[in-house]
């Protein structure tokens, strides 16, 4: 009964038909004088459940919307089940101990979340991970946590570059917006800042990324609009000195009255752990023995000893230099993590034995990442 309930679950996301006016951010071209819509999209559009798993001390962390787009689209082309899942720290997960970040942790989060789901005799499970959570998804797999694991999929992210872009990284969070006036505002920023490219993927991941303050801002300078960082191309420069300041400090003072939203974690306190994340990663990624695809924003971004297994042909790899570093929501239609998935679904056929058609072999793709 539980097989044929997840298969009927299946068919009927299969069965929805795209949602109207709903297109990649790359596609997307508004009429003269038409402005984009970033409101908020929930997660209902894209899933069909959203379930807490509690498991013995810990549980798991970060807001999965980050995958919703491009779940739709896998789930409309594999028969499979797909577990988005919040990583600690991240999304409304709680946790006893948050701040606890380090890769081993995380990674046997990942563990206890596949035993809870599954018990003991978990399907084929495919690994998915973008960014910091691609490092976690490495780990992962590297320490034998889902031992039914099938493939693993990284996006973005390389030990060698990670590791010489770390200097940098406090100067790129400072450089960020610490509040939003709204949902919608922290969207637009995504958007217009290029973090996210596909307008759709934004619309419900942003979601996930940001929360209200809890107490009022009232100290100067911290409720940094997105306005402060991003000029629109249609918006007019208004004219006369003295007026634009008078406006700007009211809007400076509307703020602090209104609801500001901010980031859900603060990226900044968990320096600690990024060496942890991403020193020898490129080994371990070469050393996991189950099918692996590579997907990088540009071809620049890979390490010597990345470049050495690929032309030894020890993993698969794409570049997808039109997209930014979130390539699985400003690009979530191509098919190289669906080709990967099927490829990896047809080794498992055969190395055990199936007698029975492909399409009723339901198996798990867990997707994880964490906001950087």
């Amino acid at each position: 009964p539980h097989t044929m309930e997840k298969q009927l679950h299946l068919n009927l996301l299969a069965s929805k038909p795209p949602m109207a006016g709903l297109q990649s951010g790359s596609k997307l071209r508004m009429g003269p004088g038409r402005k984009r819509d970033f409101s908020p999209l929930p997660w209902s559009h894209y899933f069909e459940t959203m379930e807490d798993v509690e498991v013995e001390n810990d549980n798991r962390g970060h807001s999965a919307l980050s995958w919703a787009v491009f779940t739709s689209v896998i789930c409309s082309r594999i028969n499979c089940r797909v577990v988005a899942m919040d990583l600690r720290g991240h999304g409304d997960t709680k946790v006893k101990n948050p701040d606890d970040l380090s890769a081993e942790t995380m990674a046997k989060d990942v563990e206890k979340v596949v035993e809870v789901l599954y018990g003991e005799n978990p399907p084929p499970i495919m690994i998915i991970g973008h960014s910091m959570g691609g490092a976690i998804a490495v780990h992962t797999a590297a320490s034998n946590h889902v031992p039914s694991l099938l493939g693993l999929c990284v996006i973005d992210v390389v030990e060698g570059t990670a590791m010489d872009a770390l200097n940098s990284m406090q100067n790129f969070l400072r450089g960020r917006p610490k509040t939003f006036k709204s949902v919608e505002n922290a969207i637009e920023w995504s958007v217009k800042s290029g973090q996210i490219r596909n307008v759709e993927s934004a619309r419900v991941s942003m979601v996930g990324q940001v929360k209200k303050c809890e107490e009022p801002l009232s100290s100067p300078g911290v409720s940094k609009s997105i306005s402060e960082g991003i000029i629109e191309e249609e918006e007019e420069e208004e004219e006369g000195g003295e007026s634009n300041h008078k406006r700007k400090k009211e809007d400076d003072q509307e703020i602090k009255k209104e609801c500001l939203y901010t980031w859900r974690i603060e990226l900044s306190k968990t320096e600690k752990y990024w060496e942890g994340w991403f020193k020898g990663l490129s080994s371990l990624f070469l050393t996991c023995s189950v099918p692996k695809l590579l997907l990088l924003a540009g071809v620049d971004r890979l390490d010597k000893d990345l470049t050495i297994g690929q032309m030894q042909g020890k993993f698969q790899m794409q570049v997808l230099p039109q997209c930014g570093h979130a390539v699985h929501e400003d690009a979530p239609e191509k098919d190289d993590c669906i080709m990967l998935c099927s490829k990896c679904w047809s080794l498992e056929i055969i190395k055990r034995g199936f007698r029975c058609l492909r399409s009723i072999i339901i198996y798990s793709i867990i997707f994880f990442a964490l906001y950087f």
